[in-house]
């Protein structure tokens, strides 16, 4: 959706409409074609910023995380957490989403639990308050039922306290939740 009803393209993400119709007739500048993986799978190519806002293409942009990588959990909450810490909360959900994705079915819900806190994290940072609060919450339900086994050293009865109150706290009169993200929160307990 677009905000600036004047511009032809969309000022979030670029898009024209005017370039798909003419991609669509097989005329004018906009036939560029859908990027691909090197499997042939649709995939943005468009580098991101550090919130993974895509930018032109041209634009320099922060490396993505590799898709699909399957790591220890050890490894995955330690690299989660330098991302977060390092304001890369996309990054750090990426990281997550494979976990997730590759986790016994017993754990799956804690690992995409653990995303959605990530994304809820970006969403914040982007200035989205509404959707961050939304799904910090989601993300408190979603790690909730393994507040008393902590698997893997996770904090989650203090992640999902942490998650709820910052999303009661994330509103528009909120100056500290509309600049930037909150204080990157710690995934596993100290000690």
């Amino acid at each position: 959706m677009r905000e600036d009803a004047s511009r032809p393209d969309c000022e979030h993400c670029g898009h024209d409409p005017r370039a798909t119709a003419a991609a669509s007739a097989g005329t004018g500048s906009g036939s560029r074609r859908r990027d691909r993986d090197p499997e042939g799978k649709a995939r943005n190519a468009r580098p991101r910023d550090g919130l993974g806002r895509p930018l032109p293409y041209g634009e320099q942009g922060v490396p993505r995380q590799p898709e699909g990588v399957v790591r220890t959990p050890d490894r995955t909450l330690d690299e989660a957490q330098q991302l977060l810490d390092d304001g890369m909360p996309f990054h750090a959900h990426e990281v997550l989403e494979d976990a997730w994705k590759s986790a016994p079915e017993a754990e799956a819900p804690l690992w995409k639990g653990l995303a959605q806190l990530a994304v809820g994290i970006t969403h914040l940072a982007r200035g989205n308050t509404k959707g961050g609060a939304r799904l910090l919450l989601r993300g408190a339900e979603g790690i909730e039922p393994y507040r008393s086994s902590s698997p893997h050293g996770i904090d989650v009865a203090c992640l999902a306290d942490w998650a709820r109150t910052t999303a009661d706290g994330a509103d528009e009169t909120n100056p500290q939740h509309t600049g930037g993200p909150p204080a990157a929160p710690r995934l596993r307990g100290q000690g």
